[in-house]
């Protein structure tokens, strides 16, 4: 009964959902899409924006299947700028931080955790001021990162940070960032959908819902694609930064 009961939770959001609602949702479509190809901590704010307009664990099944849209559009964009070599150094990274954060999800709270990343992150954004002393190219310090991205993403769905951070200082250039970034994150989103499958959070409404949401998607990757184009590499490192330190402001203060 209680599943039933789930499974129809957004199907009634569908025809209570004020046309200002509406509004918001669509727009934050609309900033998925963009963050994919262009700025990817911009996300942040559509994924607040969207848990203030549905209920929590519905918004983040309807993120993460926009997140993925979004992710397609990216991989096929960036298609010739990726580097492989790095996303299969950082498999057994990122897979090792998914198991630690779902162990330290049973024994800290959300909330104590989320806040401890932020400021991890904060403390790596001043250290990524001096990429030198950073040494990021040695092994160790390059699994730290991934181990890093994996476990914040799985605790706090708050990857980017840490990845962008770690690219920054290897110094890649705008392109190979965003494809990188791209097919890092399908994988590590692709990954998670058979889990929130299983806890509920990816369900048949929240699917309709977020393809509903999805020309949104596409129209944000277009506007995305176009403002790359414009953006110098040290501007794009500047704007990525500047979201970085968002990001990791906005997990220290909820």
């Amino acid at each position: 009964m209680v599943e039933n009961s789930r499974v129809t939770d957004l199907a009634h959001v569908w025809t209570d959902l004020p046309w200002w609602a509406w509004c918001v949702v669509i727009a934050a479509g609309v900033v998925i899409g963009f963050a994919k190809t262009s700025i990817g901590n911009v996300s942040l704010l559509a994924v607040v924006a969207m848990a203030q307009v549905l209920p929590v664990r519905d918004s983040t099944g309807v993120v993460l299947l926009l997140f993925l849209v979004g992710d397609l559009v990216a991989i096929w964009v960036y298609l010739k700028n990726v580097d492989w070599k790095l996303i299969v150094s950082l498999i057994v990274p990122v897979l090792v931080g998914l198991g630690l954060g779902s162990v330290f999800l049973n024994f800290v709270s959300d909330t104590a955790l989320k806040k401890t990343i932020g400021v991890i992150v904060l403390v790596l954004l001043v250290i990524g001021f001096w990429p030198d002393k950073l040494g990021v190219q040695r092994r160790p310090v390059a699994f730290g990162y991934g181990a890093m991205a994996g476990f914040t993403t799985m605790v706090a769905n708050a990857g980017g940070p840490a990845m962008s951070l770690y690219l920054l200082a290897a110094k890649y250039d705008k392109l190979s960032f965003l494809g990188t970034t791209a097919w890092f994150f399908f994988f590590v989103n692709a990954s998670k959908v058979p889990i929130s499958i299983g806890l509920g959070i990816v369900r048949v409404d929240t699917a309709l819902f977020a393809l509903a949401l999805a020309p949104a998607v596409l129209l944000g990757t277009w506007l995305g694609r176009i403002l790359i184009k414009r953006i110098e590499q040290q501007t794009f490192e500047r704007l990525v930064t500047i979201f970085v330190a968002i990001a990791a402001l906005y997990l220290i203060a909820v």
